[in-house]
C-alpha cells in the first residue's frame, strides 16, 4: 500500500532511523543531482528503499545510486520509480574487496602524483594569493577526490557491518582488514600533500620551490625528499575489525 505522505510503497509506523538507512542516504544523496531530493524507507520485511523526486530520468540516477551501493557490499535491485537495498550480498563485498586490493596496488601505492598533484596545486593558489589555510584545505580537499577512497570510507563511518551468516561474517572482516589498511594509506597520502604545501608556504617555501627544479631531466626535490619522509619502510599488516552477530535490520543475500 502506497503512503501518500511520502511515496512508499509500504505504510510505515514512526520509528527511530536506523544507521543503515541513514549511510544509504549519504551514498545516494552523493550520487544523486543536487536538484534530486532523496527519500529513504525501511521496509518491514527487511531492506530499505530508495526514491527521488520528479519524473523522467529517475531511473537513470537509481543505477548510479546501485553501483555506489554494490560497492559498500549490498545487493540492490531497480525498479522504475525507486530502488531496493536488500543486504549484504556475497559477491558485491568480494567486488568491494577486489577494488580496495586494486586501489591499494594503483593509486595509492603512487605517492609521487600526490606529491606533484598537491604542489601544481598549491602553487597556482599562491600565484593567486589565496590565503595560506585555505591553500591547504583546499589542496587536502582535492587530492581527497583524486584518491576517492577517503569519502567512501567516511559514508560508512559508525555503520555496524553485522551478519548471522558465516560467509558474509568472513567476507565482512576481509573487507574491514582492507578498509583498514586503505584509510592507513589515504591518511598518508593526505599527510604528503599537508606537507608539499607547508614547503610552499612555510618558512623555507623559497628554498624548496627552487629545489624542484634543481637538476634537470630529473625529478628531485621536494617530491623525493616528501614521499621518503612520508611513505613508511615497512609492510602494512591489515587489522581486521570484529564483526559481530546482531539483530538484521536489513535481509541477507549470501550470493
Amino acid at each position: 500500500m502506497t503512503d501518500p505522505q511520502t511515496g512508499s510503497w509500504f505504510a510505515r509506523r514512526p520509528r527511530a532511523p536506523q544507521a543503515p538507512d541513514r549511510v544509504i542516504l549519504r551514498i545516494c544523496a552523493r550520487v544523486a543531482p543536487r536538484d534530486k531530493r532523496v527519500h529513504v524507507a525501511n521496509m518491514p520485511l527487511g531492506g530499505v528503499e530508495v526514491w527521488v523526486d520528479g519524473n523522467g530520468d529517475r531511473w537513470v540516477h537509481y543505477h548510479r545510486m546501485a553501483r555506489e551501493l554494490r560497492l559498500a557490499g549490498w545487493y540492490t535491485e531497480v525498479a522504475a520509480d525507486r530502488l531496493m537495498v536488500l543486504g549484504w550480498s556475497a559477491e558485491c563485498l568480494v567486488h568491494r574487496a577486489r577494488m580496495l586490493d586494486a586501489a591499494l596496488a594503483g593509486r595509492l601505492s603512487d605517492y609521487a602524483r600526490t606529491a606533484r598533484s598537491a604542489f601544481a596545486i598549491g602553487t597556482r593558489l599562491r600565484e593567486e594569493e589565496v590565503p595560506a589555510d585555505e591553500i591547504a584545505i583546499r589542496v587536502r580537499d582535492h587530492v581527497g577526490r583524486e584518491l576517492r577512497w577517503p569519502d567512501r570510507l567516511a559514508e560508512l563511518d559508525g555503520l555496524e557491518r553485522t551478519a548471522s551468516l558465516e560467509a558474509l561474517r568472513l567476507r565482512l572482516a576481509q573487507v574491514a582488514g582492507l578498509e583498514a589498511k586503505v584509510s592507513r594509506r589515504c591518511a598518508e597520502h593526505l599527510t604528503l600533500a599537508s606537507q608539499v604545501v607547508m614547503s610552499l608556504v612555510g618558512p623555507d617555501a623559497g628554498r624548496s620551490a627552487r629545489s624542484w627544479t634543481r637538476a634537470p631531466g630529473r625529478l628531485v626535490g621536494i617530491t623525493e625528499r616528501m614521499v621518503a619522509a612520508s611513505v613508511p619502510n615497512r609492510p602494512e599488516v591489515p587489522r581486521p575489525e570484529t564483526v559481530t552477530v546482531a539483530r538484521r535490520d536489513l535481509a541477507e543475500t549470501p550470493r
